[in-house]
């Protein structure tokens, strides 16, 4: 989902203790160790003496709903520090050190777009499942009220050669999905993992969730491992696409379960085209700097910052610091 991010900015302090790093906010820990470990790192690429600094953030993912704000915030760090010392790290650095930094890692230093199976706990791919997923629209909601999950108090399960039999019948047919661009597959490999998750989840909604999705024509649901934000998936492909969108955000609001966004899984394929018909171009007047902006149909997971402009990449270093997004 393009849009939210994390934006670091890392200013070295050369002459000081390689530890005496501040960073702002002051509770973004994992972002901290991040970044000290960045430091031992880069300084030794770079043939420089690793020294303090002080680290900034800023960003708009929300925090405690499984989007992944945690290891946004490592990347960026550790991407800023890097940028600080003239040093770029190739992905499999920055995934080892985003583990060391934060136990587990979200796949997100991978930036060419593919899906993979990521060993989470270890910042390594496991197998590339193919080039990239089918097109998908994706009617994004929260369950629990968008209340934040606190991960390290979910109970791990017991994991007997039963389920490992099933999450390999899992994995060949999302590998089967992604190979044949079956959008109805990925629905279902989706719905099915989003079902295990609940043995951990438990989100009251969750049956609801799959009730609209049926009612709606949708191909399944998603639901982030680690949180209580959620997914009703459609193929762009299927007739009556709009009909079948707004069925969803109708039968969701009905349950008191809150939508976001929509959006699509694929760049070339504005969801506001899909949902609204193509542009009309003949007649339109080109925007100019002082053309009012229309409100989004859809609203958007915001914090407190608000926007959804954070870009990922990384600007070169400026004044001795560094940026990465």
């Amino acid at each position: 989902m393009a849009g939210p991010g994390s934006r670091a900015e890392f200013v070295r302090r050369p002459g000081t203790a390689p530890r005496s790093l501040t960073v702002t906010p002051a509770d973004r820990r994992k972002a901290a160790r991040a970044a000290a470990l960045a430091v031992g790192e880069c300084a030794h690429a770079a043939g420089l003496p690793p020294s303090g600094g002080e680290l900034r953030l800023t960003g708009d993912v929300p925090v405690g709903l499984g989007m992944g704000s945690s290891t946004s915030d490592v990347i960026a760090a550790l991407r800023a520090v890097g940028a600080s010392y003239g040093v770029r790290m190739a992905p499999e650095t920055v995934a080892r050190l985003a583990v060391r930094a934060e136990t587990a890692s979200d796949p997100l230093m991978l930036d060419d777009g593919r899906p993979v199976l990521f060993a989470q706990r270890e910042g390594r791919v496991l197998e590339v499942l193919g080039p990239a997923l089918p097109p998908l629209v994706v009617v994004g909601c929260t369950l629990g009220g968008g209340a934040p999950v606190d991960t390290l108090s979910l109970p791990t399960a017991d994991v007997d050669d039963s389920d490992v039999r099933a999450w390999e019948r899992l994995r060949g047919l999302l590998r089967r999905a992604v190979a044949t661009g079956d959008a109805a597959l990925v629905g279902e490999v989706a719905t099915a993992s989003a079902r295990r998750g609940q043995l951990i989840l438990r989100h009251a909604e969750f049956e609801t969730l799959c009730s609209v999705a049926r009612r709606s024509g949708a191909v399944g649901v998603q639901i982030a491992h680690s949180g209580a934000v959620a997914g009703v998936l459609f193929d762009p492909a299927a007739t009556g696409l709009r009909h079948r969108v707004r069925r969803c955000l109708h039968g969701l609001r009905a349950h008191g379960i809150p939508t976001t966004r929509t959006f699509t899984t694929s760049p070339t394929i504005p969801a506001k085209e899909l949902l609204d018909g193509p542009a009309h171009r003949r007649g339109d007047r080109p925007a100019g700097p002082d053309t009012a902006r229309r409100p989004a149909r859809m609203p958007a997971l915001r914090n407190d910052e608000g926007g959804l402009r954070a870009r990922r990449g990384t600007p070169p270093a400026r004044h001795g610091g560094g940026t990465a997004r």
